[in-house]
């Protein structure tokens, strides 16, 4: 087993030797400038439009996407650069000391990201599953700031703790110090290995746990969407009713299912999205150290950059799929164009209750 493991490691040092070629190093560089830009102008704006939108400001979840996208622009900062610098030059500079800051942060944040996907989730099985004075009572201030709270705290405690104290290095030490440093290039590596205790907890409390929690909470309200989609065709079937005082609770009800409806097409890119960038970096985390470390190194590279760049994918999902963040965005892009305000309740012909009372105004319309 030493001898295989040995060899493995020659194995890699060879493929890191050979390094990349310059059309390489462009096209890899074009694509990761491409994710940082991406996630750090699409989480800005998410941020800057909740700021300037008083509408949006009163709507609960909001918190929750301000916090993600404040989480996902310090991913894109803090995380991505130094990365991209190590991937592009085959080579870390900045010491072992940054190293493990560096990893700490991307633990912290890139988690902080997903148990703010989880709470969303949440927040969104209340709003549309249960009835709004349920909702209410169940998302109050003080419990959205302590959800918040713990979407931040929680992570520290796999991050800075474990790996500043060198938990996760605990019986792979000599591993590491091999693939930190390869003689045939002359190159330093920032290597993040696991022992297999902390990639069980670290991927259980990161991933598995918020991964089962929403695809529970995004079930519930694909089966609630489905029920008033049925509801929607035998309103239609029946047709409009002939007194005028019921027309209009009756539009309103069914103006409601249809945009819970659309909710669930939503949830299926949503989940789509978040298993495809995270599922392959966290099966990978956790099976790897069973197989005494032999997936290589580039694979776990392009597995951690599929993570990444649901970070930038976040806005589009959570935001840029709302008709009021869509608003919001043009009123900044054009510089307050009057075109794009907002229409006066006394104009809207749907409630505005109607996209507020089930969190239906963070899907599609």
């Amino acid at each position: 087993m030493p001898l295989a493991t040995s060899l493995l490691n020659k194995i890699d040092q060879n493929l890191s030797s050979e390094g990349f070629g310059v059309a390489e190093r462009i096209v890899l560089l074009t694509f990761v400038s491409a994710v940082i830009l991406m996630a750090i102008l699409g989480n800005l704006l998410v941020m800057v439009a909740v700021c300037r939108d008083r509408q949006l400001r009163k709507i609960k979840t909001n918190y929750f996407i301000v916090s993600l996208a404040f989480a996902d622009l310090l991913v894109s900062v803090l995380v991505m650069p130094f990365g991209a610098i190590e991937l592009v030059q085959d080579n870390w500079i900045y010491g072992e000391m940054f190293c493990l800051v560096r990893t700490s942060l991307d633990v912290l944040l890139t988690t902080a990201s997903i148990l703010h996907l989880c709470c969303i989730s949440l927040d969104r099985y209340y709003a549309i599953c249960c009835q709004p004075l349920v909702y209410r009572n169940k998302m109050t201030p003080l419990r959205i700031a302590v959800m918040l709270g713990g979407c931040w705290v929680i992570p520290t405690f796999i991050s800075f703790l474990p790996i500043m104290q060198g938990w996760n290095s605990i019986g792979i030490i000599d591993l590491i110090q091999q693939r930190q440093f390869n003689k045939a290039s002359n190159s330093t590596y920032c290597i993040f290995m696991v022992n297999k205790p902390y990639a069980i907890t670290c991927s259980v409390v990161a991933f598995y746990m918020p991964f089962l929690l929403m695809v529970l909470a995004y079930y519930r309200i694909y089966v609630t969407a489905r029920e008033h989609a049925r509801q929607i065709r035998v309103l239609q079937r029946a047709g409009a009713p002939a007194e005028g005082r019921q027309h209009h609770p009756d539009q309103h009800s069914t103006h409601r299912m249809k945009t819970e409806t659309k909710a669930a097409k939503t949830l299926c890119i949503i989940m789509g999205c978040f298993c495809l960038c995270w599922a392959p970096f966290f099966i990978t985390n956790i099976v790897d150290p069973f197989i005494n470390y032999s997936v290589p190194g580039k694979l776990w590279t392009a597995f951690l950059w599929l993570g990444y760049i649901n970070s930038g994918l976040n806005p589009f999902l959570y935001a840029f799929l709302n008709k009021s963040f869509r608003r919001a965005f043009l009123i900044i892009l054009c510089c307050g164009d009057e075109r794009y305000r907002r229409p006066s309740i006394l104009g809207q012909t749907v409630p505005c209750s109607t996209t507020t009372i089930n969190g239906s105004t963070h899907v599609l319309r």
